[in-house]
């Protein structure tokens, strides 16, 4: 016989049994019987983290950040993490860890997950860092995303100080972190722009984001010249494309006249103004430099090359 028909045609006809397997539960409470078709959706994770670690007490981490009003985000998370957990047969115990605005989000009912939330989830809400001071340098990443734009560089310049005496691997990592963040919330900005906000030093300019990427795409043009041309000429067109694209980057489009004479520069010059640049604050300080470092007297002569 269906033996689960048997066992709701008991509980719905004495209800204080369930008072009695469930605390809590009052003695009196009436119930009506419902086999409802629950539709498989499709949902797709914001982020699970999976330990690399053997010990299988280490949990997977379901993490989702939320800045928007959802009635039916709450439903929504339980649902895939449990569909996840089912389907790929997961054997590590699980924790939740949700970015939030504010407590006055609108997430949905709390009602039917209360336990989850209270034992295995961890809610951060980004306004309740919004006025803390005493904050790990993790939290205070996440306090760079709601502070009001006009302290956001200083404490960003807080966070990287901070950072620093650790080493330069953990400044790295957290100088490309802050950069994100920054280039995130001033889309406005130039590279320029954001790294005087920082109070990056010449140094430091050289581990951000900006500038590993810029290099690598700058190797790659010098590979490829280097094959078409001669080993010596070719080095030197991959540096000076390399500035010229480093000083863009920096300074803002160059003139067809100033790459011009960028790309006349010997070897020891390209060098000299690869280590000048940083110092520079717009293109009239390029020009300034270009005029005190004259070009080879052999690209001087070639009528194609102006001067600035």
């Amino acid at each position: 016989m269906r033996t689960d028909k048997l066992y709701y045609q008991i509980f719905l006809a004495q209800p204080a049994l369930l008072a009695d397997l469930i605390p809590g539960l009052p003695v009196d409470c009436a119930f009506e019987y419902v086999a409802p078709v629950v539709k498989e959706s499709e949902f797709r994770l914001d982020g699970l983290l999976v330990p690399l670690s053997d010990d299988l007490t280490v949990p997977v981490i379901f993490l989702e950040a939320q800045m928007q009003s959802d009635s039916r985000f709450y439903g929504r998370y339980f649902a895939e993490t449990y569909l996840y957990l089912y389907q790929y047969q997961v054997d590590r115990p699980w924790r939740g860890l949700l970015i939030l605005q504010s407590r006055q989000q609108r997430l949905g009912s709390e009602a039917p997950y209360t336990d989850l939330l209270e034992g295995k989830v961890q809610r951060i809400y980004l306004q309740d860092l919004l006025h803390e001071t005493q904050l790990t340098p993790a939290l205070a990443l996440l306090q760079l995303l709601v502070l009001p734009n006009a302290v956001t560089g200083q404490a960003a310049q807080r966070l990287l100080r901070t950072v620093k005496p650790q080493g330069e691997e953990a400044f790295q990592q957290m100088l490309n972190l802050v950069e994100a963040i920054l280039i995130n919330k001033f889309p406005q900005l130039t590279t320029q722009e954001i790294l005087a906000m920082l109070d990056i030093k010449t140094a430091d300019i050289r581990q951000t984001r900006f500038y590993q990427e810029v290099l690598a795409e700058g190797r790659e043009e010098g590979r490829e010249e280097g094959r078409e041309e001669g080993r010596e000429e070719g080095r030197k067109d991959a540096e000076s494309a390399l500035l010229i694209r480093f000083l863009s980057r920096r300074l803002g489009t160059l003139s067809e006249a100033q790459m011009e004479t960028v790309r006349g520069l010997s070897l020891a010059q390209l060098d000299q103004l690869s280590d000048a640049f940083f110092d520079f604050i717009d293109l009239a300080d390029l020009d300034t430099w270009l005029e005190a470092h004259p070009l080879p007297a052999a690209e001087t002569a070639r009528p194609d090359s102006p001067l600035i």
